[in-house]
């Protein structure tokens, strides 16, 4: 655990240590990718999703000589980890962009292996914009020590063992507590500082150093994935797991394991869009319903060749606005032509049900707000990220309702010694991260072939 002096802010990103997961089998994760034949419906392991947790159990489990079977719904791999190119022409991370704990965590050497483009970046804010009144020279300081007041109430909350909303102790009669608060809840956690819990705040760790992929991070994951035995838009509807095994259904059929680790995003748990025989237990439920899903959106602007809008690569600017409406932007990142908006909690989730055209016009807006209307002309097209939407995740990532902090631990004790969850979700003080879900992965992976080899 980290008290507030250890944390850096206000930042956008996630901070917090790579701890209590189990080792990361650094050598094993840089071997070529293993080559494995063709899926079997007779296996070891079942694991349900192909993201950075499903990903990492297979290959753990190919390294100890198990045959293993990942199913995915989606037509490709790595889960909320997805870099693509068609939309503005450079390679932009529609999901997770940060490598957090960047010394500690394994997609960094991955990357630097295989030859990728890094740069350090530590998310915070650069240029901070009123929308309403003229900044002063002192926001930026003014902002820093609110923020800072807010962590040490809100850690000294949790660290003194009460589970409650964040917003009941936030000092708010601090100035510019409303860009503070929207920072650290829904800019960070992915949820507003009403529905985030000073425990679970509390309980998190340091993530610096944080470094940005100019290829984007999410072909690096894609890339730990190549090889594996997935089976691609193959989505789960049904687990039974009355019997010895596990046999799970899927509308190309069924396959049986001796166990099956379920690494979906607590989302499509809660939606329950896989159908369980018999129903998971009720102390998993309630688990998994006091963990919903937060969500953070981002609002790409492709701006034309060459403008700058006065920023230099790499900058981040927060416009505060009325209403909790605030959006922060990540300016150019490795030059590219983007201005790269970030939405979240509430409002995030009120987008989100707008669309698109609403979240890009806002987007627009916000540049007209801080750098005037011939700078949102320039605006050539922008994107929304839909997460929230998105069948296969239904949210960005699992956020403890406050007085439910203690949920995430129910997540890790098996059921029937035969269901095994990862992910983001149950990694700890990792959680809500890639690097968090992969090593969730490796470590329930573990835990699986145990068992098995006791049986």
């Amino acid at each position: 655990m980290r008290r507030a002096t250890d944390r850096r802010g206000p930042g956008i990103g996630r901070r917090r240590v790579l701890a209590g997961l189990g080792g990361l089998g650094l050598l094993a994760t840089l071997a070529p990718p293993l080559r494995a034949g063709a899926a079997s419906a007779d296996v070891d392991v079942v694991i349900v999703g192909a993201g950075a947790a499903g990903m990492a159990a297979a290959r753990r489990m190919l390294e100890a000589g198990r045959s293993v079977t990942v199913l995915e719904a989606r037509p490709r791999i790595g889960g909320r980890a997805w870099t693509e190119t068609a939309s503005f022409g450079v390679p932009f991370d529609q999901g997770c962009a940060w490598i957090h704990a960047a010394d500690r965590n394994p997609f960094k050497p991955m990357a630097e292996a295989w030859g990728y483009t890094l740069e350090y970046h530590d998310p915070t804010i650069d240029r901070l914009s009123l929308d309403g009144r003229r900044s002063r020279p002192d926001d930026l300081a003014t902002l820093q020590s609110t923020y800072d007041a807010m962590v040490d109430r809100i850690v000294a909350a949790g660290e003194a063992g009460r589970d409650l909303p964040a917003a009941a102790v936030s000092p708010r009669q601090q100035p510019l507590i409303d860009a503070a608060e929207t920072v650290l809840g829904a800019m960070d956690m992915g949820v507003d500082v009403d529905e985030l819990s000073t425990l679970e705040y509390a309980d998190s760790a340091d993530l610096e150093p944080n470094y940005l992929v100019a290829e984007g991070f999410g072909s690096v994951v894609a890339r730990y994935g190549e090889g594996l035995p997935v089976r691609l838009s193959t989505p789960v509807t049904g687990i039974d797991w009355s019997g010895g095994g596990v046999a799970v259904d899927t509308p190309a059929g069924r396959v049986r394991g001796r166990a099956c680790i379920i690494t979906v995003p607590l989302g499509v748990l809660a939606a329950e869009r896989i159908a369980f025989d018999p129903p998971l237990p009720l102390p998993l439920r309630e688990a998994i319903a006091r963990l919903p899903m937060g969500i953070l959106c981002k609002i790409p602007l492709l701006l034309p060749a060459g403008e700058t809008l006065g920023l230099a690569p790499f900058d981040d600017v927060l416009l505060e606005r009325p209403g909790r409406r605030d959006l922060a932007f990540l300016a150019r990142p490795f030059g590219q032509p983007l201005m790269i908006g970030f939405v979240g909690g509430d409002f995030g989730w009120e987008l989100s049900a707008q669309g698109e055209a609403a979240a890009v016009d806002f987007g627009r807006a916000g540049i007209r707000a801080i750098f005037g209307a011939d700078a949102a002309r320039k605006v050539v097209r922008g994107g929304f990220t839909q997460w929230g939407s998105d069948p296969w995740s239904l949210g960005a990532y699992a956020s403890a309702m406050p007085g439910h902090a203690s949920a995430r631990e129910r997540l890790l004790e098996p059921v029937g010694d035969r269901l095994f969850l990862a992910g983001e979700a149950c990694a700890g003080p990792l959680a809500q991260t890639c690097g968090g879900a992969f090593l969730s992965g490796r470590a329930t992976a573990d835990r699986v072939l145990a068992l098995l080899d006791r049986g």
